[in-house]
């Protein structure tokens, strides 16, 4: 699965342009400020429809446009999708695939697996457990079918629960109702991600090794309430609690990924760069267990600024890792000979060079 296509127009300080990348490797260099991050940006809204730098639009829409427009050709083994995506001020959207209309990104998501290394991905390590929620249930989601039913299940059962715990009086035969829907999908997802965790475990320790050496670096998963009780009966016990924080505290809307080495967070022991390569084996792995359980292909990595946090021979071990997962992958750096050298022979390798916001092809 690869791009072989990509359109952008009103990204940011993109001038508009049609690009054929590489189904490999895609190497984008060029100064801070230039637009190098912007172009991972549009791949973002294509597949995600939605931007990783910003949660407003403003900032992503070039500042005389009333929208902007991301196009791609994704061509697969199992055929060609065309996939458009269009963003307005308003934050309204329009998501086009094979030339119908559909109304929920989920459906880009599943055709168009992305994983982003970014600088802000230190959060997964750093940041609070949402950040690995989210990473969790990015996994969780393409590999198990009814997850998502499930997850929307258990935020409508949240949403109603936690507005009848803000009222001065509880109308406790409601609040059974819910109670009982938090429960089921609440079991539901626990399970689903303790099946996947089970999955991505040996998968992501095979990945680090490749990367670094890091004797006793452990990941567990905590999944939000005591793991010997039911969540009825846990739910039931905190009920005054609950009542008087106004909000639900126990449950999977809690879980967590838990990185340790050595009895201590990983993220007060390692380095910058070690944490940049754990992180990167953690999304790296999600990629291979989704391509090994069948659910897709491939998955696209967008690496941003790969060189900076690493030394050369770990800059060359994360070159050779991704290289050898056989699938599209788009970095971006300041100079190009950062990285040269560190391809294995026979790569298919295309350069693109990005100056004020223009892209041209230099090889």
């Amino acid at each position: 699965m690869a791009l072989t296509r990509l359109s952008v127009t009103g990204v940011r300080n993109l001038q508009p342009v049609t690009l054929h990348p590489s189904p490999r490797i895609n190497l984008i260099s060029g100064s801070n400020g230039s637009g190098k991050t912007s172009l991972l940006e549009a791949i973002h809204i294509l597949g995600l429809a939605r931007s990783f730098r910003s949660t407003r639009l403003q900032p992503v829409i070039q500042h005389d446009l009333d929208s902007c427009t991301v196009f791609g050709q994704l061509d697969a083994d199992a055929g060609r999708h065309l996939l458009g995506v269009t963003r307005d001020r308003n934050a309204d959207f329009q998501i086009r695939i094979d030339g119908r209309t559909v109304s929920a990104a989920s459906e880009l998501v599943q055709i168009l697996p992305i994983q982003l290394i970014n600088p802000d991905s230190f959060r997964l390590l750093e940041g609070a457990p949402k950040q690995r929620r989210q990473f969790l249930d990015w996994g969780v989601f393409h590999v198990e079918h009814n997850f998502l039913a499930a997850w929307q299940r258990l935020q409508k059962a949240l949403k109603q629960r936690n507005s009848l715990l803000r009222r001065g009086r509880i109308d406790r035969s409601l609040l059974a109702v819910w109670d009982s829907e938090l429960c089921l999908a609440g079991e539901t997802i626990d399970q689903l991600r303790r099946d996947y965790i089970v999955r991505l475990k040996p998968v992501f320790e095979e990945t680090l090794r490749r990367l670094i050496e890091l004797d006793g670096l452990s990941l567990s998963y905590y999944r939000g309430w005591d793991k010997e009780r039911p969540l009825a009966d846990v739910i039931a016990s905190q009920l005054d609690r609950d009542v008087q924080l106004g909000h639900t505290q126990a449950g999977p809307q809690r879980a967590d990924l838990r990185l340790r080495i050595r009895g201590m967070s990983a993220v007060d022991v390692l380095s910058r760069g070690q944490q940049k390569l754990v992180v990167a084996a953690m999304k790296i792995a999600q990629g291979v267990l989704l391509k090994a359980v069948g659910r897709a292909a491939h998955c696209l990595y967008l690496v941003d600024d790969l060189p900076s946090e690493l030394d050369q021979q770990h800059r060359d071990a994360l070159c050779r890792l991704l290289s050898d997962l056989d699938c599209q992958v788009f970095i971006t750096c300041v100079e190009a000979g950062q990285l040269h050298g560190s391809w294995q022979t026979g790569t298919p390798l295309a350069m693109f060079h990005v100056e004020h916001g223009h892209i041209m092809q230099t090889e």
